[in-house]
């Protein structure tokens, strides 16, 4: 691979291999998993329930660690940090997106949003966020609460607390997999535009193929291999 490759290249995955458990109880999630993305690319992971999908994900994110193998965000070999510069590394490249929102309760759209700023005493960009909450169509409830909130706006605020520290790559696990057809085309879309216009990497897991077909690569996961 020359230099020039590498800069390009957002994320590399080099023999990712996840086994829990032993002897008889031994299941191997993930099986000498490798691949790159380069960065602003859309990818969509598909596979079947039970596939390894949401594990590779999770190690991805620096969420859990592998049994063997390595992945490279930005070139940094993220497992060789140890567990608090690891959270700090997650909570500042690695935007995370969940089927159910992981929204706080008692913090209105605003204050969601800008979390991951507030956890790391970083200032927030007024004019920033505001033309986030215009994206996300959030503007005029960025004072709601989340229970004042349709299931649509809670995941586009869930989108928006990933995008705002502007990170390397966003994962997204399942984020239409708890919301009706019109809200999950407009959760897409906002992928898509945040892909295209703000030169964002998104890895995204689907096991639905319309949606994963939205993305610009797809890579199949089946019995935690590659196919």
């Amino acid at each position: 691979m020359q230099g020039d490759d590498y800069e390009l290249e957002i994320l590399r995955v080099e023999n990712l291999t996840k086994v829990y458990g032993k002897n008889d109880s031994k299941v191997v999630a993930l099986d000498n998993v490798s691949f790159s993305v380069e960065k602003g690319e859309f990818i969509s992971i598909v596979g079947a329930s039970g596939s390894g999908k949401s594990t590779l994900l999770h190690l991805i994110g620096g969420v859990d660690r592998p049994t063997s193998g390595r992945v490279f965000i930005d070139n940094k070999d993220i497992f060789n940090f140890n567990d608090d510069k690891l959270a700090i590394f997650r909570r500042r490249q690695v935007g995370l997106i969940y089927q159910f929102y992981n929204l706080i309760p008692i913090l209105n759209v605003e204050e969601n949003i800008t979390l991951p700023l507030s956890l790391d005493n970083r200032s927030v960009d007024k004019k920033a966020l505001e033309e986030m909450l215009k994206l996300l169509g959030l503007y005029n409830r960025k004072n709601h609460l989340p229970n004042e909130l349709s299931g649509g706006q809670q995941q586009r605020t869930s989108i928006g607390r990933a995008l705002i520290t502007n990170p390397s790559i966003i994962l997204a696990d399942e984020p239409t997999g708890n919301l009706d057809s019109k809200s999950s085309d407009e959760i897409v879309s906002l992928l898509k535009k945040s892909n295209k216009d703000l030169k964002q990497t998104i890895i995204m897991i689907t096991h639905n193929m319309e949606i994963a077909k939205c993305a610009d690569r797809i890579i199949k996961i089946e019995d935690g291999r590659i196919v």
